[in-house]
């Protein structure tokens, strides 16, 4: 599998548009690696992760054709990771040719709501997608749950519970394929128990673990800081969780408590995982 990150900042990008603070300020100096869209990403080329709002601009910023996307595989529905209007973009509404079927897999909080922002012209049906919109759009929508496990295509996937906001019911993925295992975990703070005992027998190849806060001195309830990252990163390891030779990636931050990539890098490299910018490519 390879693995490309094609967003990795929260919910207001980094660097915050609006921000004059010396991250932000760094940022925009450095440029390249240091900008960051909001956080989505791609296996191979067919497995999205999370119909956010920037896909289409890092789909051109990093060359990365989602022509192939077969499978969309939804973690929450706040709006830095679903935004509706993806669907009109990929569909035949939009006169696009030769996308394939895509079969659009969420928690039915994340369906129910972004479906009624498609319009009143084709009937929802208890918030699902009739098969006439189904058909419009391209797509075909899946209701998954907690702790469920399930196929895409090629790709064996099981979901376990993020640790995020009340509101919302928020999944970190397990994605299998070909002897291999990707772990992608964004938006969750502390792992709960339930979480750690459904990822007991995995060997993860491969880590993208949520770094929103950083350098935060306090604990966060719905996204992990520094502190939390190295936290869960040592009970990876001890609980053999990790394959040998395997890659940790931190992603998913926010402007303010996080400084600038390469600070980042070494911050990383001392504790023994690296950092994801936009664009990049991961071999798994």
């Amino acid at each position: 599998m390879v693995l490309t990150f094609l967003g990795t900042a929260a919910s207001e990008g980094f660097p915050d548009a609006f921000c004059r603070c010396d991250n932000c300020e760094r940022a925009r100096r450095g440029g390249g690696r240091n900008l960051r869209l909001r956080s989505a990403a791609l296996v191979n080329d067919d497995l999205l992760i999370d119909f956010g709002p920037d896909i289409l601009a890092a789909s051109a910023l990093y060359g990365v054709p989602l022509t192939n996307v077969a499978y969309c595989i939804q973690t929450h529905d706040h709006e830095d990771h679903l935004t509706p209007h993806n669907f009109f973009a990929r569909s035949p509404m939009c006169k696009v040719e030769g996308a394939p079927r895509m079969r659009y897999f969420a928690h039915r909080k994340a369906i129910t709501r972004a479906m009624p922002a498609l319009g009143n012209e084709f009937a929802l049906i208890d918030g699902m997608p009739s098969a006439e919109l189904c058909d419009r759009l391209n797509i075909d929508v899946a209701p998954i749950e907690l702790f469920q496990q399930f196929m895409a295509g090629p790709y064996t996937i099981t979901t376990v519970r993020a640790q995020h906001a009340p509101e919302t019911v928020a999944l970190l993925f397990v994605i299998e394929r070909d002897g291999r295992t990707l772990f992608y975990a964004t938006d969750t703070g502390d792992f709960p128990e339930e979480t750690w005992a459904a990822l007991r027998g995995f060997r993860f190849d491969v880590v993208a673990l949520d770094h929103t806060f950083g350098d935060w001195e306090r604990s966060s309830n719905a996204h992990l800081t520094g502190h939390q990252f190295r936290a869960h990163l040592k009970r990876l390891r001890e609980e053999g969780m990790l394959a040998e030779g395997a890659r940790v990636y931190a992603h998913h931050f926010v402007h303010h408590s996080n400084p600038p990539h390469e600070e980042l890098v070494a911050l990383g490299a001392r504790h023994g995982y690296e950092i994801a910018y936009d664009g990049l490519r991961v071999w798994i």
